[in-house]
């Protein structure tokens, strides 16, 4: 008697939890995008870039990515975090920093830059640059970046090959930013 009582309820538990632990933040979209509850579409294609991947990507902070890739080796993540309070990229990209230095990256750049400078509202993102390896005459690069948009950071993580993907990393950057200002907003 008891194995029928609790055999249906063990199997209506293991139904129901999967539902109660996926979050899912993204809707699908025309294109077979992606479109994050922040507003910003991670479509399929961009320039140069295949989507590859978009998801949770913690569950403690409710961040989501969309991970892309060129053909010619330049990847790039854009992380979309809920704000519950003021944004401080060094803080919030801290453990990024933590683990690249711990692999042997050094830091050769770290700035903030302005996209849209003679629009109404620049947008000012912080950037982190770090070398991880040199080959010859290419060095390798991942450049973290982040700003507030709203009540939600986007965040982007580019790993390239300088100089010959430094111009497709720049317009992955210009393209998020871009994205994001024009999907999630500023204000």
């Amino acid at each position: 008697m008891l194995t029928r009582l609790v055999l249906p309820c063990l199997l209506l538990l293991a139904a129901a939890t999967p539902a109660l632990a996926q979050v899912n933040d993204f809707t699908d979209g025309k294109d077979n995008s992606k479109i994050h509850a922040s507003g910003f579409v991670c479509p399929d294609i961009m320039g140069h870039f295949e989507r590859d991947a978009a998801g949770e990507q913690d569950v403690d902070t409710g961040a989501d990515f969309c991970a892309y890739s060129s053909l010619d080796g330049v990847y790039g993540t854009v992380v979309f975090v809920p704000l519950t309070g003021p944004y401080d990229p060094k803080s919030a990209l801290s453990r990024e920093f933590e683990e690249t230095e711990g692999t042997g990256g050094k830091m050769i750049a770290e700035k903030t830059v302005t996209v849209a400078p003679t629009s109404d509202a620049p947008l000012s993102v912080y950037t982190r640059t770090y070398q991880t390896a040199a080959l010859e005459s290419l060095h390798y690069r991942i450049e973290y970046t982040g700003t507030a948009m709203k009540n939600w950071a986007v965040e982007t993580t580019i790993e390239y090959a300088d100089p010959r993907d430094t111009d497709v990393a720049q317009s992955f950057f210009d393209a998020i930013y871009a994205k994001a200002r024009k999907e999630i907003g500023t204000k």
